[in-house]
């Protein structure tokens, strides 16, 4: 079964974790991709995701795109008409940032945090409305956490942004509603990719395993975990589906 044959997507962060996935499973349904990112190779090793679609029959191009600047989004919105235009627009970059109680907190860390994390989201959001109201509909997927939906200490500005981005999601969702733009939010819990492994170490730590313990189904998530989320609200299988929120956890967040 392919969800997305003849539809094209861009992917930000797309060359590593998450976004690495949400790009080779939409490329596995058939969807044309545009990798966006700061870097090409992925952290996690490997050929760069564009090509590993391509070696697999797929069609794919990479753009470099810091989503903090508006006009990368841009860019990264028309790389989609070289495969007829964009339909998808999945706002996946994202960094995890200071982890610092807030006394601490240097008012440029927060604000470099919320440029990527919250402001990427609006830039890549208003790319892609501009171009998809024009077409006629399509989808945003904006990626929170679990942390947008209950906030925790000690990375307060990153809960700040992906909070912002819930909301942030709902009402562009509102929005554009009427033009037949359909927008919705994943949170992720604790993903094991290289984020999670070394920006933010959990994955393979003794805190880690205690917080494993915790989680109903006792593991954490994988990157395709993600994006089958993803490719169900991408896809026409969700067509009536907008201004939801899925979450991604192993049911963590509602089993305390």
């Amino acid at each position: 079964m392919t969800l997305l044959d003849g539809k094209t997507a861009v992917v930000t962060g797309g060359a590593s974790g998450n976004g690495r996935a949400i790009a080779e499973t939409f490329a596995d349904h058939g969807a044309a991709v545009v990798v966006a990112d700061v870097r090409e190779e992925p952290r996690e090793g490997g050929a760069p995701t564009h090509e590993r679609i391509r070696e697999g029959g797929g069609e794919a191009t990479f753009v470099t795109c810091d989503v903090s600047d508006y006009d990368d989004c841009v860019e990264a919105v028309a790389a989609a008409d070289e495969f007829g235009g964009l339909d998808v627009m999945v706002n996946n970059a994202g960094i995890v940032g200071p982890q610092v109680p807030l006394v601490d907190l240097d008012f440029d860390e927060y604000r470099s945090l919320m440029a990527v994390n919250l402001d990427g989201v609006f830039h890549g959001s208003k790319a892609a409305a501009l171009e998809l109201v024009d077409r006629g509909g399509g989808s945003i997927v904006n990626m929170s956490s679990v942390a947008g939906m209950a906030g925790y200490g000690g990375i307060t500005p990153y809960s700040a942004a992906k909070g912002g981005v819930r909301l942030f999601s709902y009402a562009l969702a509102s929005e554009l509603g009427p033009d037949g733009v359909r927008v919705n939010v994943v949170h992720p819990g604790v993903i094991e990719t290289e984020m999670t492994r070394e920006d933010s170490p959990i994955v393979g730590t003794e805190e880690g395993e205690q917080l494993k313990a915790t989680v109903p189904l006792r593991r954490f998530g994988n990157p395709e975990e993600v994006a089958g989320v993803c490719l169900f609200l991408a896809s026409d299988l969700s067509s009536y589906v907008t201004a939801e929120s899925i979450v991604v956890d192993g049911g963590n967040l509602n089993s305390a």
